[in-house]
């Protein structure tokens, strides 16, 4: 066997299919493509066809198969309605990705009821409802799966200016781990998968000039993330061969963050 037919083995997903919720979305968008790269059949869920478009162009143009489907993450029925959808149109689930997810940057003092809830029902919810609508499906299927739930750094540590979102992201962390142990010996694997600092559509608003220079301080490789560069962790998750004994694991993608103190 030479390399390429087995790292095919290995990271190869040919007759998968891979659901992306948040996939209209920068870092999902990028590990939907490399989901399809490796040979899933890869379902782009979000609220905006337009937005789907371009990342739909992009897969299929590089060989790709993938189409969009529009559900709310925080709805239980348009969840079920999405599962239901692709096991008509694609006829099975094997990987998951839960990332909807929204920011804010409001004073603690500041924060009103509606934008904590509002910031809970898409990040925390979204994520309970994906793991169970098709968390349930993959166990009652009883042919295993993966599960890969979009974590934050601020779930390892604290960050400022961010509480609500950490505080659901510490949430998923936690509700992860939990399926993880539930769920292993259905072979449903549930990883967290961590960025580091990434600009994308919902942090940019909070990278200030003073924020972004204390980041790179605090970053050992002195730089941003890109979001290709998550597509490795993805891949290694989402693999029944690669990642076979990997789950509760909360697989940090950030350039040496969380590894620096002085």
């Amino acid at each position: 066997m030479n390399s390429s037919d087995y790292l095919n083995q290995i990271f190869g997903l040919s007759g998968k299919v891979a659901v992306v919720i948040g996939g209209t979305g920068e870092l999902c968008g990028a590990m939907a493509e490399g989901l399809a790269s490796a040979g899933a059949e890869v379902v782009l869920v979000g609220r905006n066809p337009d937005k789907a478009a371009a990342r739909l162009a992009r897969i299929t143009a590089a060989g790709g198969r993938a189409w969009f489907h529009a559900a709310e993450a925080s709805s239980q029925a348009e969840l079920q309605g999405l599962l239901a959808a692709v096991l008509q149109r694609s006829g099975r689930v094997d990987i998951v990705v839960n990332g909807a997810g929204v920011n804010s940057a409001t004073p603690y003092f500041d924060i009103t009821e509606e934008e904590f809830d509002r910031i809970v029902r898409v990040n925390l919810k979204g994520v309970f409802l994906g793991c169970q609508v098709f968390g349930r499906h993959l166990v009652e299927r009883g042919q295993g799966g993966s599960i890969i739930n979009l974590g934050s750094m601020s779930g390892v540590v604290p960050l400022s200016r961010v509480f609500t979102y950490s505080a659901t992201k510490g949430a998923v962390h936690n509700l992860s781990l939990n399926l993880a142990r539930e769920w292993a010996p259905h072979r449903v694997r549930v990883n967290v998968l961590v960025p580091g600092f990434f600009p994308a559509e919902q942090n940019r608003k909070i990278l200030s000039p003073d924020r972004v220079a204390a980041i790179l301080g605090h970053t050992p490789m002195k730089r941003f993330g890109e979001a290709r560069e998550l597509i490795g962790a993805t891949l290694l998750l989402a693999s029944d061969a690669a990642g076979a004994f990997i789950t509760g694991e909360e697989l940090i993608v950030d350039g040496g963050y969380h590894a620096m103190t002085i």
